[in-house]
């Protein structure tokens, strides 16, 4: 296992690392991102002992972020492997994620259609605006952390409680396809469909609105990258799905040609 330090985000390490190495919530952080952006693959082990050593802190804090990733579903703890790596696969994000999306989503942004003030406005013009000079920059983590703000402005606007706190029960999952969906994908045409989201939200038109929203949930599963950088056929991908545990090649539920966000 690769030096997580030389492995991660340089700014999550950063924010993390201090004198006698992160603790707490900053190994959660660290290790969460690591898992997310994929520097650790679906089915590797997480030993404590070597985090421990490789952040520089004791077993304690890296037990206790082991077992909060394991109840945000990033990780799951065996009898004699320890802590593994739980991937995201085409499976859960069609026919779970995606339809809990679809529904959260549309619950929320249609009663906070009419709560929306100048500055939650604002705040979504801001996020766009980030997630604009992340992707010219071809930057998908900064492009994954205002998408997933974008979203959450809204959900919580909408004043239902309820919706906010499922969104903060999925996020962590939904991060994680964010990332695996957006990867190999056009950032611009990412941000030109938030930009068309964010105008049918200052429309106040619901019917539009909704109609925008589900067209940019739902996206098809992305065609899998080989390890030369180029898009596999859907014959090789049919056969690493059967081979691979993120599970790709599942059938997808909406038109080809949308990037993920």
């Amino acid at each position: 296992m690769a030096a997580i330090v030389e492995r991660t985000s340089t700014t999550v390490v950063d924010a993390g690392a201090g004198r006698g190495g992160p603790r707490g919530q900053q190994v959660v952080e660290i290790l969460r991102s690591a898992i997310i952006v994929g520097t650790y693959e679906p089915g590797e082990r997480l030993v404590e002992a070597t985090i421990s050593a490789e952040l520089g802190t004791s077993r304690g804090p890296v037990r206790e972020a082991l077992r909060q990733l394991e109840n945000e579903g990033l990780v799951m703890s065996t009898a004699y492997k320890g802590a593994v790596v739980l991937g995201v696969s085409d499976e859960e994000v069609q026919e779970v994620l995606i339809p809990i999306r679809l529904t959260l989503e549309r619950y929320s942004f249609t009663h906070a259609l009419a709560r929306m003030t100048d500055n939650d406005l604002g705040e979504l013009g801001k996020q766009v605006w980030h997630m604009e000079q992340a992707a010219a920059a071809n930057d998908l983590p900064r492009v994954v952390e205002a998408d997933l703000r974008f979203h959450e402005v809204v959900i919580s606007a909408s004043g239902q409680p309820h919706t906010v706190q499922i969104w903060g029960t999925i996020w962590p999952r939904i991060r994680a396809y964010f990332y695996r969906y957006g990867r190999g994908k056009d950032l611009a045409t990412m941000v030109v469909e938030h930009k068309e989201l964010l105008a049918a939200i200052q429309s106040r038109d619901v019917p539009l609105m909704l109609a925008q929203l589900e067209e940019h949930i739902a996206v098809p599963s992305p065609t899998p990258v080989g390890s030369n950088g180029r898009k596999q056929s859907k014959a090789r991908s049919s056969s690493a799905s059967a081979k691979t545990p993120s599970g790709r090649g599942a059938t997808s539920v909406a038109p080809a040609g949308k990037a993920a966000r």
